[in-house]
């Protein structure tokens, strides 16, 4: 079987002590009769990249939904389970939903940026958080663009449309909108899939950077990319979680056949 090269040294599975940011115990998720998530129960480290991985249609997209209740919007929803992210569990019918989501910024798999210009884009997620002055807005637009690789390339366009951006510089745009409300987590639901491979390139080099002070939680379908950026790793087949655990392991140690057979590309 061929393995995929990841740079990074063996941590065993029952040795990963590094803290839990986000622990999802036994949770089920139907619409209707379709049972879409079946008993997962999984742990998201912090401060590290955490990649979920699967064929198409086996419930990536909705698991990562859930961890900000964006599944909240589908219609004859039933979810049962705990997620608990610092130790509160977001399904929990007293939680402020819009707390949750502002802890949490969200990369699409195309980059949705505000009808509005650059720099509105990122000053609107400042100031839906009460930050309005203009000197304060200018420095931290400024912060946030730099964050995201984006500065340099803008700030002498900052009030023209962010539409006038190409697309990868919107999928920048939009992950310097999401930091401006100063999230603990990213969520991003395979945010290179629409973009070319420098552009791809741009984002997992700020990923790479970013979870040394931020949790990131990634979809992609893209085993080598997976294999270059994470250092955790959730498999899942068919609404289930098959295997879990540190990317080098994961990658060179498989420990079902399911997974064998994914990582050789018998599974698509």
């Amino acid at each position: 079987m061929e393995t995929l090269s990841v740079s990074k040294k063996v941590i065993p599975i029952t040795n990963y002590q590094i803290p839990k940011k986000i622990q999802i115990e036994n949770l089920n998720l139907k619409i209707g009769k379709k049972h879409i998530l079946k008993d997962i129960s999984v742990s998201v480290p912090k401060n590290k990249i955490t990649v979920i991985l699967g064929p198409s249609g086996c419930g990536k997209t909705t698991l990562l939904k859930s961890m900000n209740r964006l599944t909240d919007m589908y219609p004859d929803m039933e979810v049962t389970g705990k997620i608990c992210i610092d130790d509160e569990d977001i399904l929990h019918s007293g939680t402020d939903v819009t707390n949750i989501r502002k802890r949490m910024g969200l990369l699409s798999q195309r980059p949705y940026p505000l009808p509005m210009s650059i720099y509105k884009n990122i000053a609107y997620g400042l100031k839906i958080s009460g930050r309005r002055k203009k000197r304060f807005l200018e420095k931290r637009i400024r912060h946030y663009l730099i964050q995201a690789s984006l500065w340099d390339e803008v700030k002498d366009r900052l009030r023209e449309p962010a539409s006038s951006l190409s697309i990868g510089q919107q999928q920048r745009l939009c992950l310097a909108r999401g930091l401006a409300v100063d999230p603990d987590i990213i969520l991003a639901d395979e945010p290179t899939s629409a973009l070319d491979p420098i552009s791809s390139q741009e984002i997992e080099k700020k990923f790479l950077e970013l979870k040394n002070g931020y949790t990131i939680v990634m979809v992609t379908h893209v085993l080598r990319q997976a294999a270059r950026i994470a250092d955790y790793v959730i498999f899942m087949y068919l609404g289930e979680v098959i295997e879990q655990g540190p990317a080098y392991e994961f990658f060179n140690n498989p420990k079902t056949e399911i997974t064998r057979a994914y990582l050789r590309g018998s599974i698509n």
